[in-house]
């Protein structure tokens, strides 16, 4: 296997800059996602790594080896596209052995190869079969087979489940992550889903409109994000913003929403105390919204519900703030009526705060 390093990788179409001086570094055997919304630039990236787009500035390197100008056949990866791109004419068994048989691998290490992986992905009963014999995910592990087979440096991995329903997508999922872990490969896997990157990567980078916000564990991306884009991005419910100021209150700091004051932890005070004053966007995720059943006196918001939705184990409020709507968990055994004014309180101890006019995290830092 091998490390994957980017410096500075920049691609332009026309006069439109699609990914701006891309540069991190892919360890050797870690399994890395790009995740963003559509038309971020992962794809690109991913396309530029692989060799099946040119680079307009910058170097790729693969295992220590500068591969600006080397053929894609010829870098030693593997790619699993979302369309599959299976070859309908043929088995499954002759789709993940023709990548081999075109590099002139002999018949018994092509069997070998081809038996193994088949072995590896539980399809070895489907090897007879034609693409048309087969379901979405199993037509998806033909394609990671024929990757499998090909023994590569690297796998790329395009989106692979998008075409999925929701039930294979969380198997595929599993079975990739276990896979990863049993093949011990170093992977690059584009998605524009912050679930699958969340529980499949060791490491995450998060890009929009080709520039690259922040690279961390899920864990850093989640728990610390770099500035509002990633905090929003990031979490299967989205983060609330609210607008507000610091203002000082009784010897700390309290931020200061729709004229209540939320008093701000003082460790988080102590970072925050030279921007007491200005304006700010307080980040908030639904889990750390309190809702109060009863009286409180606590400082809270009186929002009206516009929508509840039952998860099982937990249901999502939609409530109405200003022009816009807010998201806040409750237990299962909640209940409230649309219209119903609802108190809502901050944990200010988890919440996040971003400058009005950079965006960037306060508290953690900005990479902008």
């Amino acid at each position: 296997m091998a490390q994957v390093r980017l410096e500075n990788v920049t691609k332009y179409f026309g006069k439109v800059e699609a990914v701006h001086e891309a540069d991190f570094i892919v360890d050797d055997r870690s399994f890395v996602v790009m995740v963003g919304p559509s038309g971020c630039g992962k794809s690109t990236t991913l396309r530029m790594i692989a060799g099946l787009e040119e680079i307009t500035s910058g170097k790729i390197f693969i295992d220590g080896r500068l591969v600006n100008d080397v053929h894609p056949k010829d870098r030693d990866i593997a790619m699993v596209f979302q369309s599959y791109a299976l070859y309908p004419h043929m088995n499954v068994f002759d789709n993940m052995a023709f990548g081999l048989r075109m590099r002139h691998f002999k018949g018994d290490e092509v069997e070998r190869r081809v038996n193994n992986a088949a072995d590896i992905l539980g399809i070895q009963d489907l090897l007879k079969r034609k693409p048309r014999e087969l379901s979405g995910g199993q037509k998806q592990r033909v394609a990671l087979g024929r990757a499998i087979v090909r023994d590569p440096k690297v796998f790329l991995f395009d989106e692979p489940l998008s075409n999925l329903d929701a039930k294979f997508r969380v198997q595929l999922r599993s079975e990739i992550k276990r896979l990863h872990q049993r093949l011990n490969a170093t992977t690059i896997y584009v998605t524009h889903d912050q679930v699958e990157a969340m529980t499949l990567g060791d490491k995450i980078v998060v890009m929009d409109k080709g520039i690259i916000h922040q690279i961390g564990t899920p864990d850093e991306i989640f728990n610390r994000p770099t500035n509002k884009f990633v905090g929003g991005f990031i979490g299967s419910s989205g983060m609330n913003f609210f607008g507000g100021k610091l203002a000082t209150s009784n010897g700390g700091l309290a931020c200061v929403i729709a004229g209540v004051g939320f008093p701000i932890p003082q460790e988080k005070g102590r970072i925050l105390a030279s921007h007491a004053g200005k304006g700010i966007i307080l980040g908030v995720r639904p889990p750390d919204m309190k809702v109060f059943e009863g009286g409180t006196s606590e400082p809270h918001l009186n929002l009206k519900l516009n929508l509840m939705e039952v998860l099982g184990g937990y249901g999502l409020l939609y409530l109405k703030h200003g022009d816009g709507e807010i998201s806040a968990h409750v237990g299962e055994g909640y209940r409230a009526a649309i219209g119903d004014e609802i108190a809502v309180g901050i944990d200010m101890g988890k919440a996040h705060f971003f400058d009005a006019e950079t965006e960037g995290n306060l508290v953690y830092g900005s990479r902008e």
